[in-house]
């Protein structure tokens, strides 16, 4: 008999969150996944492992046995980077049949609990195509950045905003959820170009092929998160800031150098407005003008009538 406990879980198992993850074995939080995973959680976790060469793989597998229902993994074979860890465990969730998927960083920098909040938004508002996560330090709210890393973060975020033209806070932060469809399984067939800035590059291929910036922008919630804080042991450095920038440039001469921005796209409407107005004009004084005298015959008919 199934509790009524047990036909929540399955009616919100439609949301799967891939995990990606490399030479991760002495940095996973086992306790906070198994916490997650053991308490009926609205998703499932699909854990990629992306070809590690330590115990991480040993590690995911457990995890599986711990709780089937909420926890699967996906093992490359070979090493393949964050970029592709995460496009291919979104196509296989995709091909679960969720109706919601997302990915989120291995080091749980995002509390796995904000998982819920991300899906009751993308269910409340049919609009909306991805929710992504955002760093943003208020009052109320526990971001805990290393300085560095926050400068050289809000730099880059400022230059990602400025090449995808839209106002975009942070592409980078490692939680997003998306709805599960046909027009987010477009952005994830191919390989990507870049592997630091992925997430960039998935804006960009829906900048590529989406209506228009208006219509990309509308589409994108950004979600301040409530807790974000840098876990020891990440694989990005400071120096890495200047891959991003070289990758940054590689999407911009990739995807974005042909489209144009919404003052360029307005003007254009603008003449092409102004133009149909006068063929219109020209069109109307070409038509012959009937010169006719207009004669009243209404006096003459009531002559005619008359006794």
């Amino acid at each position: 008999m199934t509790t009524q406990r047990g036909v929540v879980a399955l009616r919100m198992l439609d949301t799967t969150i891939v995990i990606p993850c490399y030479n991760e074995a002495q940095r996973l939080d086992i306790d906070c996944f198994v916490r997650f995973v053991t308490s009926d959680p609205p998703c499932r976790l699909l854990l990629v492992d992306d070809g590690s060469t330590d115990d991480t793989l040993a590690i995911l597998e457990a995890l599986r046995e711990c709780e089937p229902q909420h926890v699967d993994v996906l093992a490359l074979a070979q090493n393949q980077g964050k970029a592709e860890a995460v496009r291919h465990g979104v196509l296989a969730a995709m091909d679960q049949g969720s109706k919601y998927v997302g990915y989120w960083d291995a080091d749980l920098a995002t509390p796995l609990e904000a998982i819920a909040d991300f899906r009751a938004k993308l269910v409340s508002d049919q609009q909306l195509q991805a929710i992504f996560g955002s760093r943003v330090r208020m009052l109320g709210r526990n971001i805990r950045r290393q300085l560095v890393r926050h400068l050289l973060g809000r730099v880059f975020a400022t230059g990602a905003s400025f090449t995808l033209g839209l106002g975009i806070y942070d592409t980078q932060c490692g939680a997003k959820l998306f709805r599960a469809d046909r027009k987010t399984q477009q952005l994830f067939e191919k390989p990507f170009l870049t592997n630091w800035i992925f997430d960039v590059e998935l804006i960009a291929r829906m900048l590529g092929s989406w209506a228009s910036r208006e219509a990309v922008a509308a589409a994108i919630y950004e979600m301040p998160l409530d807790d974000w804080y840098d876990v020891a042991g990440s694989k990005v450095r400071p120096r890495d800031f200047f891959k991003a920038l070289f990758e940054l440039n590689q999407i911009y001469w990739n995807y974005l150098r042909g489209i144009p921005d919404a003052a360029v796209r307005a003007a254009a409407e603008a003449e092409a407005a102004e133009a149909e107005a006068a063929e219109t004009e020209k069109a109307g004084s070409d038509r012959p003008v009937d010169v006719s005298p207009k004669v009243d015959l209404k006096p003459r008919k009531a002559l005619l009538t008359q006794p």
